[in-house]
């Protein structure tokens, strides 16, 4: 397993630059396939999402899909428990697609809301993977206080080093996201959530089509 990450310690966005062992490249890309593709949610477990505060959508133009999250925080620092610096939740699918496709998970990008105390750092780590491979890499996003507002995050894997799903198996499709904040030394509450302003809470996971 082999991995790049462009670490970052930012205020309000990070880009981390994905790569894993490939078997495409970049000219088999094809536009989204006009048929159907629907999800199907096998199970969504962790401390990040309690049952019913995460849900998954496919989006209308089968680029890809949407997890809104409503309870999905890490705190540290005042009267935060302290379990609560760690959250993480995984979401594991089945995608179903029209025959003659494969694809893989080119893109995801995160929102959320943070504050974060003078010193105290938060971390945003995704993963994603299908079952039996191998290949489970991640990538970090570190943001920094003092830090009050929203966050922005971006995974990106390179086009000749994205790795599909076999051709003609259903193999369900995890994606695991991590949440943590460590306060430092001020007594005052530090945490950084998924949620933003307006309560909205999306984290888009595009798609690279190609036939098989």
């Amino acid at each position: 397993m082999s991995i790049r990450l462009r670490w970052a310690l930012a205020s309000a966005g990070a880009l981390a630059v994905l790569a894993v062992p490939g078997v495409s490249r970049a000219d088999e890309a094809s536009a989204p396939p006009a048929g159907q593709v629907t999800l199907d949610v096998q199970t969504v477990n962790g401390s990040g999402c309690p049952a019913g505060t995460a849900s998954v959508a496919m989006l209308p133009d089968n680029t890809g899909f949407r997890i809104k999250y409503t309870d999905f925080r890490a705190e540290d620092g005042g009267n935060a428990d302290p379990t609560a610096i760690r959250k993480n939740c995984q979401v594991n699918l089945l995608v179903h697609i029209p025959q003659g496709f494969t694809f893989a998970i080119a893109r995801a990008d995160y929102t959320g809301r943070a504050h974060l105390e003078p010193g105290a750092t938060a971390l945003e780590r995704s993963n994603y993977y299908f079952q039996g491979s191998s290949n489970n890499s991640y990538a970090d996003h570190w943001f920094g206080g003092p830090l009050d507002g929203t966050w922005r995050a971006t995974d990106i894997t390179a086009a000749a080093e994205l790795v599909y799903a076999p051709c003609g198996a259903t193999r369900s499709l995890n994606i695991n996201t991590e949440l943590r904040v460590d306060g430092g030394t001020s007594t005052a509450k530090s945490y950084i959530s998924m949620r933003t302003s307006d309560g909205e809470v999306y984290t888009i996971v595009n798609f690279q089509w190609k036939q098989c």
